[in-house]
């Protein structure tokens, strides 16, 4: 047997997100299992989506945890590990300055990815292996800044697109109904010939959903279970969602307006039911991460025989 152990970093939208995991190799079964998720309420996308920078305050706020991530990481000593940034940060004119600058001060090294490698991620953490090619799925990841939509028809990517609709430019106002239809319009364009679509839902704000429903996988939410669950936290005030729903602060505003996007998306497409499994970019990471030192090691097996 033999355990590789890796941290994978997501500085996203609406928290940054250090998940250790250990891969377990015994004979021809490989098994990923969490150790720890740690996750940090460094909002980025409040300032960075509507001046497109952020405050000397945030920017101290996002070192410091990025500092804590350095130490999480040097205590579980990993094998490997890989910090990456997605729809905030893209959006920040100085990044490039932001990222060299906790590079000099954590000596982490942050890459910034676009929606479609986001998604690329996400998905072959493992839900490549469970579609069913008889099944058409339209895969949606709603995240603070965006929207990244898949649609897979037999077991293949038909379609995908990146909106910028996130939880957190709702919340703020910044979505037109232009912006909205134009979402509206694809996902109704790319699915109208395909005959039963099931959705798969990735996000904190679905996972916070199912668990809320008391769902345990592989179960799936239906529809009229997000309606009515929708309604419910839309008709509570803020310090209602806190209290009867044991939400986070920086969970409580936001999904409401993840909710309006999963349903909408669902009633779109015609689809009856949502798939959670539970993943996330940072899932995408550490598989990424095990995968790029198997093809090395099976290179390096080759040469020397």
């Amino acid at each position: 047997m033999r355990i590789r152990k890796y941290g994978a970093i997501d500085i996203g939208s609406n928290a940054m997100r250090l998940l250790i995991s250990n891969v377990i190799e015994h004979d021809t079964e490989i098994n990923f299992n969490k150790v720890s998720l740690v996750r940090l309420p460094v909002r980025l996308g409040q300032e960075a989506f509507t001046s497109r920078s952020i405050s000397r305050e945030t920017l101290e706020r996002l070192i410091d945890g990025m500092q804590a991530f350095k130490y999480v990481l040097k205590v579980h000593g990993i094998d490997d590990y890989k910090a990456f940034a997605t729809s905030a940060m893209r959006e920040l004119i100085d990044s490039t300055e932001v990222i060299s600058g906790i590079l000099a001060r954590t000596g982490i090294e942050i890459e910034i990815i676009n929606g479609q490698r986001e998604a690329d991620l996400i998905f072959k953490a493992h839900l490549k292996n469970t579609l069913d090619e008889c099944v058409n799925y339209i895969y949606v990841d709603v995240g603070g800044g965006s929207v990244e939509i898949s649609i897979f028809s037999k077991g293949k990517v038909a379609s995908r697109q990146s909106f910028k609709v996130g939880t957190i430019r709702l919340l703020n106002d910044m979505v037109t109904r232009k912006k909205w239809n134009e979402m509206k319009d694809w996902v109704k364009e790319k699915t109208r010939k395909l005959e039963h679509v099931e959705m798969i839902g990735s996000g904190g704000n679905i996972n916070k959903v199912y668990k809320l429903l008391g769902k345990v996988r592989p179960q799936p939410v239906l529809y009229n279970e997000m309606r009515t669950i929708k309604k419910q936290i839309k008709e509570m005030s803020f310090d209602e969602r806190i209290q009867k729903f044991r939400l986070n602060s920086d969970r409580a505003d936001v999904i409401n307006p993840a909710l309006d996007i999963y349903s909408s998306i669902m009633k779109w497409s015609d689809s009856s039911i949502l798939h959670v499994p539970q993943l996330g970019l940072a899932d995408g990471i550490i598989n990424m991460m095990y995968e790029k030192d198997i093809s090395r090691e099976k290179k390096e097996s080759v040469s020397v025989g």
